[in-house]
């Protein structure tokens, strides 16, 4: 197999955003509904069978390729492990103005509300800033305060109970399932994360979307706040889910409690360096790096998103610009 250069795949959504995409990659900006770019998906939008899902140059979804040769995409250990899912969703993210405040639930809220395996923990590697993301409370919240906050759509006490950390280009930040967050206006990352579209509001005002209906995960507002973290994190705690550039584990960018839902490596060779046999989706980040595998070779530049199947084997990378390399549990 070869690594496949995917197209950009932007549903619309309903917060604005979308040009630091295009001019990522390179693109005039037309649209400012799309401010998330699904890479490499086998992930719908939540309530729809097809948006979302990436289609590949030969016209195949990519869920039905990979149905079609789980080991050659996936490789013989994960499928073993996890079966012909790859267990990722990667996004770009633009935030044309600053997102909702929100949660994702963990995974045995979803498996035990919604009987799906997997909940949404998500982690952010910043690629244009600076800018503030909000993540976690700073202080314990009651649950009858937070529903008030939510019923009243008061931002502002929601906001003024959050930690504000400011980041920048290079930083990479983990968020755990349950943790509310918000990220602030005209920052870019790169989104790992569990493979699925589900998010609970707490704030929609102001937002194309209509939260009372669609906020709460079918299942009611009294119930969904329950996948909400409400504990206060010191500040210590919060400093720990972010790792500045530099501070990289090797070659991994997020603190090890990330390992087990994914992990992105900042790809820097310098002249070279190795790759091992895995499936991956590589973003370009800075001017360009050869990519040299057993299944062939290819140059990745800024902007430039690609996935690499397993069997396209393993390799080096040369050159003098950088890549992420986002890759599934291990």
């Amino acid at each position: 197999m070869e690594a496949i250069r995917l197209p950009p795949n932007q549903p619309p959504r309903f917060y604005r955003g979308g040009a630091a995409i295009a001019d990522f990659r390179g693109v005039a900006a037309t649209r400012d509904d799309v401010p998330e770019d699904w890479v490499a998906s086998t992930t719908s939008l939540a309530g729809d069978d097809e948006q979302g899902l990436t289609r590949l140059p030969d016209g195949r979804l990519l869920r039905a390729a990979i149905a079609a040769e789980p080991e050659g995409f996936l490789g013989p250990e994960h499928v073993r492990r996890y079966g012909a899912q790859p267990e990722l969703l990667v996004k770009l993210l633009h935030a044309g103005e600053r997102l909702p405040v929100h949660a994702h639930p963990p995974r045995a809220w979803a498996a035990s509300h919604l009987g799906c395996p997997w909940g949404k923990t998500e982690a952010w590697v910043v690629v244009g800033g600076p800018g503030t993301v909000h993540l976690g409370f700073t202080r314990d919240v009651d649950p009858e305060e937070l529903a008030v906050w939510v019923e009243r759509q008061d931002a502002a006490a929601m906001l003024g109970a959050l930690h504000a950390l400011a980041v920048s280009e290079g930083d990479a930040v983990l968020v755990p399932a349950g943790l509310p967050h918000a990220i602030g206006p005209g920052l870019l990352v790169v989104e790992l994360q569990e493979p699925t579209d589900l998010s609970v509001l707490l704030e929609w005002t102001g937002f194309d979307v209509d939260g009372e209906r669609d906020g709460h995960l079918g299942v009611g507002f009294d119930e969904a706040l329950t996948a909400v973290d409400r504990s206060g994190l010191g500040r210590e705690i919060v400093a720990e889910l972010r790792r500045r550039r530099g501070e990289e584990r090797a070659t991994l960018t997020l603190p090890p409690e990330a390992d087990g839902f994914f992990r992105c490596e900042r790809i820097a060779p310098r002249p070279s360096a190795p790759l091992d046999a895995g499936f991956a989706v590589l973003v370009g980040i800075a001017d360009a790096i050869q990519v040299e595998l057993a299944g062939g070779s290819f140059e990745v530049r800024r902007g430039e998103t690609w996935l690499v199947p397993y069997a396209a084997g393993g390799g080096v990378a040369r050159g003098g610009g950088e890549l992420l390399r986002c890759r599934p549990p291990g």
